[in-house]
């Protein structure tokens, strides 16, 4: 098992998910990558910490965070989280 805090459960050439991984490596932020079945109704491990089967889904051990869905919401959470402008 990792020591991420940070987990992102996604698909490669998931454009949301590209999205997200573009503001993790913007902040320099390190994570564990979590590949996900193509076939939503094999994604029973997305489901079950987001209560959905899109992704990207981050989880943030350090912050409470067990599971975020939207790509959106996400960016703007580690912007605000782990941003410099949090400063």
């Amino acid at each position: 098992m990792s020591d991420h805090n940070l987990i992102l459960y996604e698909l490669s050439a998931c454009p949301y998910c590209q999205k997200v991984r573009s503001k993790l490596s913007e902040l320099g932020l390190d994570y564990e990558s979590r590949k996900v079945p193509r076939d939503h109704a094999d994604r029973d491990t997305v489901k079950e910490i987001s209560g959905q089967t899109g992704v990207p889904v981050l989880v943030d051990k350090s912050n409470g965070i067990e599971g975020m869905p939207e790509s959106d919401d996400i960016v703007e959470y580690l912007e605000q989280t782990y941003g410099t402008s949090n400063t």
